[in-house]
């Protein structure tokens, strides 16, 4: 068994993004050369995301307002007691979750149609780190 790790590096431009990442999680797991396994994608920031959905802008949408609704920005969260603003982002980050696990199968993301891998940025406009981690043979 080998494993491979690299680490994607996003600075938005805006306060919240979904960035599709696919690609670059494909071009990942062809470097590391890995067939059968497990590849790990994970925001490092607690108040960024990473999910699997499809690529299609009306359900990109649909979320935001989902996410707003329960998580709204603007509130008097008791985490800004600290002297942070963020306590939206903080619930943000636990409604989508911090990182997804996909399977690798004859060297391939072994996904479901129109699976795509998204990073979610809640608390943008400054420099954030995802790990990427691929584990098998």
């Amino acid at each position: 068994m080998k494993s491979f790790t690299e680490y994607l590096t996003f600075n938005t431009k805006k306060h919240r993004e979904f960035i599709n990442i696919t690609h670059q999680v494909e071009s990942f797991l062809k470097k590391s050369g890995i067939q059968e396994g497990f590849l790990l994608v994970s925001a490092m920031h607690i108040t960024a995301g990473v999910f699997i959905n499809d690529n299609e802008s009306g359900f990109h949408s649909d979320l935001e307002a989902m996410l707003e609704k329960i998580a709204p920005s603007g509130v008097d969260y008791r985490h800004h007691l600290t002297g942070e603003t963020n306590g939206d982002a903080h619930l943000k980050n636990i409604l989508v979750g911090h990182q997804v696990i996909l399977p690798i199968t004859k060297g391939k993301l072994d996904f479901g149609p129109w699976q795509q891998v998204y990073y979610a940025e809640f608390d943008g406009q400054r420099s954030k780190r995802v790990v990427l981690k691929a584990i098998g043979e």
